[in-house]
Order: structure tokens, then C-alpha cells, then sequence
């Protein structure tokens, strides 16, 4: 009788296994986003961008002739498609969020199967620590291909198409490098919070949206360009930034103008530092979900 009543523990249900198979759907949803968009991207810096070049070296060999014969329809492509691109890529912080809010924990908060497994197969922490660990992993590593693959895209038309963005264009720099991850990462674990807090589905889901969005306004917007020193210039007349840098501000009186800028010599130590402090946050957000966790469960959740 007590070997039936008390089940062995490899009875237990593996809790990371379950996981991927009740939110299954969103995985395959996932996989199909990162997979769609990387083959875009792929698309982008090999035969659209060849073609968009193209296209302005025919329109820069005309001079200034009336008839000019050049690749519009190539330029207008590698121009939407880069935009649709970025749209996707940026996209995925603000995804994770309403997904750890509403689907990942606000939806098994409310319908009290959270409370269920808690008595029955697992610890609150173990619980919790396995709905964020194992979505981290997938979302960063998708994040990390779609960030690669997106500036293997910008570089391609560097210097070659026109009309490609600016290495400090907000979609550009915030879907090209580890930024992404960062913030992605930020916005899971900020829509895993809003989950706890709120515990029910579309409330937490919509927080969690909010909160990614705080998030990406006041790291990647407010703070930005005062994570790395900018170089600054001053003088008489009008004074201008190098071309090709991000002008931070500028001003002055008739007398003597100044601006200050970052080079794109400082797109990587912007793009680590960034990446840093949303990783910073994210650790924050991390532990304010156990704390969270801790008082919604009492001493069960310390064991």
C-alpha cells in the first residue's frame, strides 16, 4: 500500500519536456517566424542586394540624362523587404513578453494548474525555474541567429545601395547585433513577472507588453547614447558631424557651435554595453519573479 501511494521519482513528469509539449503550437509558431525571416534575410544579402546595387550603379551612370535606364524595381524590393525583415526581427522581445505573460504563466496561474503541479510533481521554484530557463534558451538562440543573419544583411549594401539604413537607424542597430538577445531576454522576463503579479491571461499579456516596451524606450531610446562617450566638435560657423556618424546633439550661440557625435567606430562597444545593461535588467526582472514567486507560496517556494 505505501509503494502505491507514493509514487517513485522517476514517475515524475519531466517538467521540461511537458512544457515544450503544452506550448507546442507557440514552438512551432516560433520556428516558423525565425525560419521565414532568416531565409528573408539570407535573400537580402545575397541575390536582392547584389540586384539593388545594381540597380543604383546603372542610376549612377546615367548623370543627369533624361533617359536613364536603371533597376527600380530591384532598389524598391531590397528596400521593402529589408523593412519587413527588421519589423519581424524587432518584433521578437515584444512577442516573448506577451507570451511569458499571458500563455507561459498568467494563463496556468489562473486556471490553478500551477497550484496542481506544485503539490504534486514539483517545487514552485523548480517550477519556475524550468518556464524560464528553457524558453530563454530557445528565444536567445533564435534571437542570436536572426541578429547575425540581419547584419550579415546591412553590410551587404553598405557603401553599395543608396538607400540602406544607417548603422544607427532605431530597427538597424537594435535587430543587428546582441542587442537583440538582450532585449528579448528582458522582455521574457519581464512578461513572466506580469504573469505572477497579475495571474490572469490577457491582463498579464498586455503587461508584459508594456513592460517590454518601458524597457526598450528607456535602454535603447533614453540611455543609448550616453552609454559610451561621444566625440564632440566646436567652432566658429556651422559645425557638422563626420558623415556617417550619429549626431547626439548640437547647438550653440553665433558665435561658437558645438556637436557631439558617435563614429561608427562605436557601434560595438554601444552594441555591448547595451546588451549589458539589458542583461542587468533582466537578472533584476529574474530575481523579482522568485520574490514574487516566494510570497505567493510561502516557505514551499524556499525549499
Amino acid at each position: 500500500m505505501t509503494a502505491l501511494s507514493a509514487p517513485a521519482p522517476s514517475a515524475a513528469p519531466h517538467l521540461t519536456r511537458w512544457l515544450l509539449r503544452l506550448h507546442r503550437p507557440a514552438l512551432y509558431a516560433w520556428a516558423a517566424l525565425v525560419l521565414l525571416t532568416a531565409v528573408l534575410l539570407i535573400l537580402l544579402r545575397g541575390p536582392f542586394a547584389d540586384a539593388a546595387a545594381e540597380g543604383w550603379r546603372q542610376y549612377d551612370s546615367c548623370g543627369f540624362s533624361e533617359k536613364c535606364a536603371y533597376d527600380q524595381g530591384a532598389i524598391l524590393r531590397y528596400k521593402d523587404w529589408y523593412n519587413y525583415a527588421t519589423l519581424a526581427a524587432a518584433a521578437v522581445p515584444f512577442l516573448a513578453g506577451a507570451w511569458a505573460g499571458g500563455a507561459l504563466l498568467g494563463k496556468e496561474l489562473e486556471s490553478g494548474t500551477a497550484r496542481l503541479s506544485w503539490t504534486q510533481s514539483s517545487t514552485p521554484v523548480r517550477w519556475l525555474t524550468v518556464r524560464l530557463a528553457t524558453p530563454a534558451a530557445v528565444v536567445g538562440a533564435g534571437a542570436a541567429l536572426l541578429a547575425w543573419l540581419h547584419h550579415l544583411a546591412w553590410a551587404a549594401g553598405r557603401g553599395r545601395i543608396h538607400s540602406a539604413k544607417d548603422w544607427y537607424d532605431v530597427g538597424t542597430f537594435h535587430t543587428g547585433g546582441p542587442v537583440l538577445v538582450g532585449l528579448s531576454l528582458a522582455g521574457l522576463a519581464a512578461g513572466a513577472l506580469a504573469g505572477l503579479l497579475v495571474r490572469r491571461t490577457l491582463p498579464a499579456l498586455g503587461l508584459g507588453v508594456l513592460l517590454t516596451g518601458a524597457i526598450w524606450g528607456t535602454v535603447l531610446v533614453v540611455l543609448l547614447p550616453h552609454l559610451w562617450p561621444a566625440l564632440g566638435r566646436s567652432g566658429r560657423g556651422d559645425i557638422e558631424a563626420p558623415s556617417g556618424s550619429w549626431t547626439v546633439s548640437q547647438g550653440g550661440t553665433a558665435d561658437h557651435h558645438h556637436v557631439t557625435y558617435h563614429p561608427y567606430a562605436h557601434y560595438w562597444p554601444l552594441q555591448l554595453t547595451a546588451t549589458a545593461v539589458l542583461l542587468a535588467v533582466t537578472a533584476l526582472l529574474t530575481l523579482g519573479c522568485f520574490l514574487v514567486l516566494r510570497r505567493l507560496t510561502g516557505r514551499t517556494a524556499a525549499r
